[in-house]
């Protein structure tokens, strides 16, 4: 018996581990019908075609945007990112206004794409800030640029769905050479922008510029914004030396001044708000002339008239138009201002504030405007007394006042406050008593801390010193004083040896290439002039940064340029790294990265830039065989 018992339990522990085997092999065989499964619902997971919904709005993608949209009369789309604020607070209302929109008859869809992802779609529609909201109709975008409410956004997109909706014309007028001269010369004031259709920079300023220009449309008086496409009104466009595009120009009764202000809709409203005012001011009392020579620290001018109906007064205004961004202007019809500057109606005064007054210039400058004095000659006075003897250079006044080279900067803790106006005054007045004997040069001083950098690059940021000079001269070339203690004789020796030619320039550079046999030449500061102003070559220079994408994409077809030209002995394929190196010389000025010149052996100083689109061997061997002045014989394109 205890034997049968035993056999029993045998068997029923081989049938027990048969049956487990089965059930892991069953468990087994589930996995992979269930890791299938999970597969199959993760490759639907990963299907981006399929148009999504969340919360009632439709989630759009670069790959379901174009199919979803096929057929599609009206559609809301917000453009959003996940980590934006905005975007998060508008979600609920947004959610609300696509539950209403779904109810409409016929219901209109209501979308969203994930800008940070939907690269494709978010770049073809410029969008550039979360949330942006567009109506399509018949896909065709729509700003929306209402308040973010249900009641607002569903009224207008119900608004577009209607079939007879037209968008309204265009705020911004569209000029050709049948309408152009009659709108500008009879416009107060008017913006026109000269355009290329193809023009990437072009086509980013047109939402901002039609927008700015409805948003002018409803001042009172208005302020017309127009555009011109200069590829067909290529007349136009040459008449007012238009190169570039976009080129924005003012006129005023036909009379065009430059546009110097933003692009971008608040900054052109502000902007052309200012211009469309008058360039001078009116002062009707002696005292707020007082206030401007007391506290100002730029030149102070004023006209003196009898009435507007002066033709000297429209003279000045005229003149003053043109370099309203430059100068105060100020004119008076008041005998007690006259009084006070010394003057007779008809006539300008210019005065510098106290503060950079000497005995070594006169307190004012007069001039007489007659009945055929020009525009031009007013200008002209007012640029040549525009700084004093030794004014004070700041960034602000930088590009305005202190163009002129050769400039002298005396660098020191400069500071017109109460506490620091003595110091300050301390050493300009040493610097004074050597400007009044070189008449020839600009002095300024400037305070050291805005001009750290500049410091830095002559070499004297780690001077020791209390003050420090440095000379900006023509070309880009700039020369440092030797560390020393200061003092006006000091100076003057300074400014003597530079006279003479006897300082050496300052040229921040890149070690001389130990090795430079290759088809692109190396160019640091200190070979440019024995490279590239070698009057025995033609030399192409590229000038680049190392962190420029466009400059790394074009390198493998700049090299094979070099490769195809190796065998010309007078022509130079070359290349700088701008950022460096100084560029000694100001005609070959680099705005951007890359930017392309061709120095011909004939005519160094006035360089020929690369403008092209083309920046292929090809395209560049056609600029050189057409400017060329050393090549050899013509290459055949590769």
């Amino acid at each position: 018996m205890r034997k049968i018992a035993l056999l029993l339990i045998v068997l029923l522990g081989v049938a027990c581990l048969a049956t487990v085997s089965r059930c892991e092999d069953d468990v087994a065989e589930e996995k992979v019908e269930t890791d299938e499964e999970d597969s199959d619902d993760e490759e639907e997971d990963d299907d981006d075609t399929e148009v999504k919904e969340e919360n009632g709005v439709l989630v759009l993608n670069d790959n379901n945007f174009d199919t979803f949209m096929e057929g599609k009369d009206t559609v809301l789309i917000e453009f959003y990112a996940p980590w934006c604020g905005h975007c998060k607070q508008f979600a609920p209302e947004y959610e609300k206004i696509a539950q209403t929109l779904k109810e409409n008859d016929p219901p209109i869809p209501v979308a969203k794409v994930d800008a940070t992802v939907a690269n494709d779609i978010s770049g073809r529609f410029e969008v550039s800030g979360y949330p942006t909201i567009k109506i399509l109709k018949k896909g065709e975008p729509i700003d929306y640029e209402g308040a973010r409410s249900e009641k607002a956004i569903v009224a207008k997109v119900k608004e577009v769905s209607q079939p007879d909706w037209k968008p309204p014309p265009e705020a911004t007028l569209v000029l050709t050479k049948d309408n152009f001269d009659e709108t500008v010369d009879n416009a107060d004031i008017i913006l026109v922008e000269f355009y290329a259709p193809w023009c990437g920079h072009c086509k980013k300023l047109a939402p901002e510029y039609e927008k700015a220009a409805k948003e002018l449309s409803l001042r009172s008086p208005p302020i017309p914004l127009a555009k011109v496409d200069a590829t067909v009104e290529n007349k136009i466009a040459s008449r007012f030396d238009v190169t570039g595009y976009p080129t924005l120009k003012i006129f005023r009764k036909g009379k065009v001044f430059d546009y110097n202000g933003p692009r971008e809709k608040y900054g052109i409203v502000d902007y052309m708000g200012e211009q469309a005012g008058p360039p001078s001011k009116q002062v009707q009392a002696p005292k707020q002339v007082q206030e401007l020579i007391k506290d100002g620290d730029d030149t102070v001018i004023v006209g003196v008239f009898n009435g507007e109906q002066d033709t000297a007064y429209e003279i000045y205004i005229e003149a003053c138009n043109a370099l309203r961004e430059d100068f105060t202007f100020r004119h008076s019809f008041s005998p007690d201002v006259a009084k006070l500057l010394n003057a007779s109606p008809g006539q300008v005064v210019m005065l510098h504030p106290e503060r950079f007054r000497s005995k070594y210039e006169p307190a004012s400058h007069t001039l007489t405007v007659k009945d055929w004095t020009k525009v031009w000659e007013v200008q002209e006075f007012f640029k040549s007394h525009a700084v004093p003897l030794v004014g004070h250079r700041k960034p602000s006044n930088d590009a305005k006042r202190y163009t002129k080279r050769p400039l002298v900067v005396v660098y020191y803790g400069v500071d017109f406050s109460f506490d620091y106006r003595k110091a300050t005054q301390f050493w300009r007045s040493k610097v004074l008593s050597v400007a009044k004997d070189f008449p020839e040069y600009t002095f300024a001083i400037a305070d050291e801390e805005d001009y750290a950098d500049e410091l830095k690059g002559l070499g004297l940021s780690e001077s020791g010193e209390e003050v420090n000079v440095g000379i900006m001269a023509a070309e880009g070339k700039k020369y440092a004083m030797e560390p020393e203690e200061f003092d006006s004789e000091v100076l003057r020796d300074f400014v003597i040896a530079f006279k003479k030619g006897k300082l050496r320039p300052i040229i921040k550079s890149q070690p001389v290439p130990k090795n430079n046999k290759g088809p692109v030449k190396v160019v640091v500061g200190k070979t440019f002039d024995d490279i590239v102003m070698d009057t025995q070559k033609d030399v192409l220079i590229e000038f680049y940064a190392p962190w420029c994408a466009y400059c790394k994409k074009l390198e493998p077809d700049y090299l094979a340029l070099g490769k195809k030209y190796k065998g010309e002995k007078n022509l130079v394929i070359a290349k700088m790294d701008a950022t460096a190196n100084d560029v000694p010389y100001d005609n070959y000025k680099t705005p951007g990265f890359p930017t392309i010149y061709l120095a011909p052996s004939n005519s160094k100083l006035d360089p020929i830039k690369f403008e092209g689109n083309d920046r292929t061997v090809e395209g560049f061997s056609k600029f050189l065989e057409k400017y060329a002045t050393k090549l050899s014989q013509k290459k055949d394109e590769l």
